[in-house]
């Protein structure tokens, strides 16, 4: 299959790319130095100039935290990207198939009595971050039921693994941990770790957008999850142990949120049904890499 990549230099999308690679495909990626999704023209040019096959839309601001702050940006990259990368394969690769990703942060604050989390449960997102994928997904239903383009959304749960920024929760204990280790620190910041996440491998998670462009249906959303939830007390523990043993962890109000989902699990009955895909990687395999990466990045 022949490749386009939106957003190339993030940490998924460099996942993605080389397993394309290795599966055989022809893999084009275009980051904002190359091509800004805000702009159409640019877009339809490397459109064009591919003839993609498939085109995966990772370009995106993702920092929940962020989006606080600069709403407005977040839509405008998050929203009118996804319709212009919409618009360019609509004009220059009618036969293309999208792969749209959106995020679980769409489902909002659910309850235990909720779990496991569907792809027909309600969205409520309470951020706006959120707000920008929820936007982004009725985007792609338009184009589908207006335009007959083929989109595929998927709502990937939280993802783990080496490359990832440390201003995300794992790599940055992790990056904490090893600074308390070399300068005999007996404390780091943290935020809220009373939450519960449904971790995957990004590894695993690229497997799964690969296949979705393979076999997922026109229009359909799926769950790229694990189907387990795990408490980030628990793996906060879990990295002092192998790390820092005896470093105490301690809240800081400046990293918690304005708002916080307390538990997210998902089904993935439906993504497994459709491709026949499962996760392989185990947290603890993953957590394992990202230390070793993160070791290596500061050696």
């Amino acid at each position: 299959m022949r490749a386009l990549v939106t957003g190339s230099e993030g940490f998924v999308a460099r996942h993605l790319i080389r397993h394309l690679e290795l599966s055989g495909d022809q893999v084009t990626g275009v980051d904002r130095e190359q091509v800004d999704v805000t702009d159409l023209a640019q877009l339809r040019d490397a459109v064009r100039d591919v003839g993609p096959d498939v085109i995966y839309h990772l370009a995106a601001l993702t920092h929940v935290g962020d989006s606080w702050s600069d709403p407005v940006e977040y839509t405008r990259v998050n929203v009118l990207g996804a319709k212009y990368v919409l618009d360019a394969a609509h004009d220059e690769a009618p036969e293309s198939t999208i792969i749209l990703i959106s995020s679980a942060d769409v489902y909002g604050v659910v309850q235990e009595a909720d779990l496991p989390i569907d792809e027909d449960f309600r969205v409520a997102p309470v951020n706006p971050y959120a707000s920008s994928k929820v936007e982004a997904e009725r985007l792609a239903h338009d184009a589908v039921r207006l335009r007959g383009q083929s989109v595929v959304v998927a709502r990937p749960f939280n993802h783990v693994g080496p490359g990832q920024s440390t201003r995300f929760v794992v790599p940055a204990l992790v990056s904490r941990l090893l600074a308390a280790q070399r300068e005999g620190s007996h404390e780091i910041a943290v935020g809220d770790l009373s939450t519960r996440r449904d971790f995957s491998d990004v590894r695993d998670v690229v497997r799964a957008y690969r296949l979705l462009a393979q076999y997922g249906v026109r229009g359909e959303i799926y769950n790229i999850a694990s189907g387990h939830d795990v408490g980030l007390a628990d793996i906060a523990q879990q990295l002092v142990q192998s790390i820092a043993p005896g470093v105490e962890l301690v809240a800081d109000a400046s990293l918690i949120r304005p708002v916080e989902i307390p538990v997210m699990r998902a089904s993935i009955e439906k993504v497994r049904e459709t491709t026949g895909w499962e996760p392989v990687i185990s947290l603890d395999q993953s957590l394992r890499d990202v230390v070793d990466d993160l070791r290596r990045s500061k050696a």
